[in-house]
């Protein structure tokens, strides 16, 4: 048994190596490893083999789809399931030897022991950390070191110097409004996780987000609750102070780099009532009330989440049309006064590399179509930079379509529906880039899924709630 598990790890151990020397010709590396004059890393693996989930990025973005699972009794451990296709074939040990490693030679086949142990830990923690998220989940597998890398110190250093990737998205389906479904637009996959500390009884929606932490609230808006949707990390919030059952807007931003300095939430009503939640004291403060400045009712856009730049949250309202900002680290409101452009309808606010966007329906005789706009921070009016392209607009016609945006920090994606038809996009703010999202469907299940709401995420292993 020890020897098996002994081939096991060292198999294992030989994959990771072939990811490093990946990364060291992709990146550079600031590690120089000099072994012996005859040594040689394993020879790379052949593009099709690269990555420990390349069949991710191979099979079908409509057919194959992943679930994190986790393991019973076991809290922010996961398995990764492909439901809908048969288990592997069973091979002989001569096929499973001959693909254990490909394109090594036999004087590679066989690692010396004396070597590999003194093959840097901080490397590990380094190329570990640089993997997609479903490889580090398989990694984890390897032995218990590895496995306890989510609560690592080092491990979260690392994580916080990885360049921050595209944002994933965490729905809420109709059908399954206590299961969420996320999405992973860089495989362009659906994954379902579970997050079994959430009450069954209450239906909770995913609203604000910050370093990988997710902020969902009831539909009373009464119970607040925090979680990372990769590692099960969960915190149900402690009552408001502030007894306010009507509609809340909510927004949220870190104290520093990453959720290790804490965090702060933010919940504003249209009364021009509001609170912040401070993870580090884990309760509510009422650091004051409203300036007159801010002309009340705020008539809040409660489809529009809230935007955050560098510590500042902003919110859309209504009448008269424009934003309120507020500043968690100064706690100081302001308030903007933005014409909204003509025949808009189901339009959020988004943000892109600081700027403040607009996405929203423009509707002009029977013609529908979904725009993009900046905000001009010197004049203070919307400008459009961008437009869906008019043979997808063209889908539209005639018809009456509804929008919802899913996820607003960069990377946008939107649904759009109607009694005939039911589309996800994302677009791409900087690179300007409209697509279309695999349907989402769960496991072992053929009907596609209704997603009713959601939030962008940057996923963090590391994130803790």
């Amino acid at each position: 048994g020890g020897r098996g598990r002994g081939m096991e790890e060292l198999a294992m151990l030989r994959q990771l190596i072939g990811e490093v020397q990946e990364l060291l010709e992709l990146y550079g590396s600031p590690y120089h490893l000099h072994l012996h004059p005859h040594t040689q890393l394993l020879h790379p693996p052949p593009p099709q083999l690269r990555w420990c989930f390349s069949n991710l990025v191979d099979s079908s973005a409509e057919d194959g789809y992943y679930s994190l699972i986790s393991r019973a009794g076991k809290p922010g451990s996961f398995r990764m399931l492909e439901p809908g296709k048969s288990p592997p074939t069973k091979k002989s040990r001569k096929e499973r030897n001959r693909g254990k490693l490909p394109g090594t030679t036999s004087s590679t086949e066989i690692m010396e022991q004396q070597i590999w142990k003194e093959f840097p830990e901080e490397l590990f923690e380094a190329v570990i950390a640089r993997l997609p998220i479903a490889s580090f989940f398989r990694f984890r597998s390897v032995c218990r070191e590895w496995n306890s890398l989510l609560n690592s110190h080092s491990f979260s250093q690392q994580c916080a110097q990885v360049p921050q990737a595209q944002p994933w998205f965490y729905t809420i389906t109709h059908e399954n409004v206590n299961t969420g479904a996320m999405y992973d637009p860089s495989l362009k996959k659906w994954h379902h996780p579970t997050i079994p500390a959430l009450p069954t009884k209450l239906i909770v929606l995913p609203v604000t987000s910050a370093g990988g932490l997710v902020c969902l609230l009831d539909v009373g808006h009464r119970s607040f609750f925090v979680c990372n949707p990769l590692t099960q990390s969960f915190r149900e919030l402690p009552a408001r102070s502030v007894k306010v059952w009507s509609r809340v807007a909510l927004g949220m931003t870190l104290n520093g780099k990453s959720t290790s300095g804490g965090y702060k939430i933010l919940w504003v009503g249209c009364d021009g009532e509001y609170e912040v939640y401070d993870s580090i004291k884990n309760s509510w403060i009422r650091p004051g009330s409203m300036p007159s400045t801010i002309e009340l009712p705020l008539s809040l856009n409660f489809k529009s989440q809230a935007v955050s730049i560098n510590g500042t949250l902003y919110f859309m309202r209504s009448d008269p049309d424009g934003i309120v900002s507020y500043n968690m680290v100064t706690g100081v409101w302001k308030q903007f006064i933005i014409p909204a452009p003509l025949h808009l309808s189901d339009h959020t606010l988004a943000e892109s590399e600081g700027r403040i966007m607009l996405v929203g329906l423009l509707t002009k005789n029977a013609a529908t179509c979904v725009c993009i706009w900046e905000l001009q921070k010197m004049t203070l009016l919307w400008k459009e930079v961008d437009r869906m392209p008019n043979i997808w607009c063209l889908e539209f016609y005639g018809k009456h379509i509804r929008m919802t945006c899913l996820g607003n920090k960069g990377l946008l994606m939107l649904s759009l529906r109607s009694r005939q038809m039911n589309r996800l996009v994302t677009y791409n703010v900087s690179s300007r880039e409209w697509l279309k999202v695999p349907g989402c469907m769960l496991p072992r299940g053929r009907k596609r899924q209704w997603i009713a709401c959601g939030t962008a995420f940057h996923p963090c292993l590391t994130a803790m709630a």
